[in-house]
């Protein structure tokens, strides 16, 4: 059986080093037309999510009577709403349209950021909070599925690379737009001005975007062919390495089932689970943390969080486009996110010097979403295509509740001990995601 799986294994090298180089020859619109309505709408939704990092040390904390486990909680409760739609949506962008799912999601968050701003307690901030993650929650496996209906296995670490994008493209936009707005007005008019932002998305994407190649009119004979050939070897592939397939068309609850006997789901949730503590973990805290470091107001600190998301920006290309040309996918997850977790302790160790400390805080922005790209390449190497888009949504709804664990846990932790405490909880589950990432399978290399 183990020198079955190798022949599989090399035999799939091979037909996606053919398959690179078959692609050279064939129009490519799809990067040009499938991606940038894709990379919006998260970008969009990401500036809605952490837009509280920097509403709480810009005013909302003194206003509304908000400790550190609080703005933790409001940061982190997000998480739990968004855990409903998750697998609803990866179902839907299988089998209907994402187009649609997110489009009426884009209203719903739109109308929850601007009611943000007119919050008055801690409990309507909260609702909101939770509102805003079940609105949110079915993104991310619908455009993940919408991806693979576009590219290639061979394609696919780079083109959800460039989606993964909109993390550190919202930073660089959220950071300094969010300082600027506090500056000149309040914490308030920051949730409005972003929720209006999102409504004129929500225009731009009904008119770009598409979810198969088979609706689409401006994609050429050529490319069409190619797409749908080269997703259909995969899916045999798939059928072939062992990945079951079931008969027939499932229901959502037997492919659930299905997927939930499986161990390795569980490991790549564990896995997405300490990823993100360390993600969110960061993100919610970082304005805090800078304006604790550099004692500046809003406006130098949202310039100051610019830097970290340009360093994600090129953790996130360098790391997909080693993982695409030499094919190996579980020492791309591993590495990036020991270096996370080295560099977070190191912003620790280094405080007494402020831009040592602020480097360190960069280079952690570098190894943020690096792994990301090719860590969601992995589900459809070990599950079908049917199994696929539901499998996303169950690692994602999941794995994201570590993004509430991880702000609330490290907000409790700086209130009764330091920030110290808060981040070396950080620490320790980037190393454990690591060690767990390590053991995966050898079909995700």
């Amino acid at each position: 059986m183990k020198g079955l799986e190798q022949a599989g294994a090399g035999t799939a090298v091979a037909l996606d080093a053919a398959a690179a180089t078959t692609s050279a020859s064939i129009p490519a619109q799809r990067w040009w037309r499938v991606i940038p309505p894709i990379l919006m709408v998260c970008i969009v939704s990401d500036m809605d999510r952490v837009n509280i990092a920097f509403a709480m040390p810009g005013g909302m904390g003194d206003a509304l009577g908000i400790g550190a486990s609080m703005a933790g909680l409001a940061g982190g409760i997000f998480f739990v709403g968004y855990l409903f739609l998750q697998i609803p949506g990866g179902k839907l962008a299988v089998r209907g349209s994402g187009r649609n799912f997110i489009a009426w999601s884009m209203l719903a968050w739109a109308v929850i950021s601007v009611l943000t701003g007119l919050v008055r307690n801690q409990t309507e901030l909260l609702v909101l909070r939770f509102a805003l993650g079940v609105a949110e929650g079915g993104m991310l496996p619908v455009v993940l599925t919408m991806v693979g209906n576009w590219f290639p296995d061979h394609e696919r670490g780079r083109a959800n690379a460039l989606v993964i994008m909109f993390v550190p493209i919202a930073g660089i936009i959220t950071a300094p737009l969010s300082g600027l707005v506090i500056a000149a007005l309040d914490w308030r008019w920051l949730f409005i001005v972003e929720g209006l932002i999102s409504l004129v998305c929500l225009a731009v994407w009904w008119k770009l975007a598409c979810d198969r190649p088979e609706q689409a009119s401006w994609i050429s004979p050529d490319e069409k062919a190619y797409i749908q050939t080269r997703l259909h070897e995969e899916a045999q592939r798939s059928a072939v390495a062992g990945a079951p397939t079931g008969r027939g068309a499932p229901g959502t609850r037997a492919v659930l089932a299905q997927i939930l006997a499986q161990g390795v789901i569980w490991q790549l949730i564990a896995v997405n689970f300490l990823y993100q503590m360390g993600i969110y973990g960061y993100t919610l805290w970082l304005p805090t943390i800078l304006k604790g470091l550099t004692g500046g107001g809003m406006g130098q600190v949202g310039m100051l969080a610019m830097l970290p998301y340009v360093g994600t920006m090129a953790g996130i290309l360098v790391i997909s486009t080693l993982s695409d040309r030499t094919g190996r996918r579980k020492v791309f997850v591993v590495w990036p996110l020991l270096g996370f977790a080295a560099c977070l302790a190191g912003s620790v160790w280094c405080h007494g010097n402020t831009w040592l400390a602020y480097g360190l805080l960069v280079g952690s922005g570098f190894f943020l979403q690096s792994a990301a790209g090719v860590f969601w390449t992995m589900p459809p190497r070990l599950l079908a295509a049917e199994q696929a888009g539901v499998a996303r949504g169950v690692i994602n709804a999941l794995g994201n509740l570590g993004g509430f664990c991880g702000p609330y846990a490290a907000g409790v932790l700086i209130e009764r001990i330091g920030a110290g405490a808060g981040v070396y909880l950080l620490v320790a589950a980037l190393v454990l995601a690591s060690a767990l990432a390590a053991t995966l399978p050898g079909r995700c290399r």
